[in-house]
């Protein structure tokens, strides 16, 4: 009796599965990429607010919105565009928008999707 082995109809059988699966795996690899992007600006947000904030704490009211937004855009890369606005009196508060890149940064970001870094801080006494 012979050992019953793959048959001629199996042949290439590996090969249609890996190209029927290359799409799928593609896919989710550029959606896990995306996801890295929006955690990262995130991330970019909230330290350029935490950021913003500390220095608009250490100067006075007129000139902070200057030294506020510079400081919180001074750290982020060039490929995240985005605005920082800062207010308050007594406890200052930093807000920053930034814009999401789309797979690369730099390119082009998402229109509709926006990412919020929010931070505050009680004034510091100036002499």
């Amino acid at each position: 009796m012979r050992w019953p082995g793959p048959s001629r109809r199996d042949s290439g059988q590996v090969t249609v599965e890996f190209l029927g699966m290359t799409p799928t795996i593609l896919i989710t690899l550029v959606l896990m990429w995306q996801f890295v992007l929006v955690g990262y600006t995130f991330t970019l947000a909230g330290n350029a607010a935490d950021e913003a904030v500390r220095a608009g704490t250490a100067v006075p009211a007129g000139e902070r919105q200057g030294v506020c937004e510079a400081a919180g855009l001074e750290k982020l890369p060039d490929a995240w565009s985005g605005g920082v606005e800062c207010g308050g009196t007594g406890y200052v508060t930093a807000d920053v928008t930034l814009q999401v890149p789309v797979l690369f940064p730099g390119v082009g970001a998402f229109p509709f999707f926006e990412v919020e870094g929010h931070a505050g801080a009680v004034e510091e006494e100036t002499d």
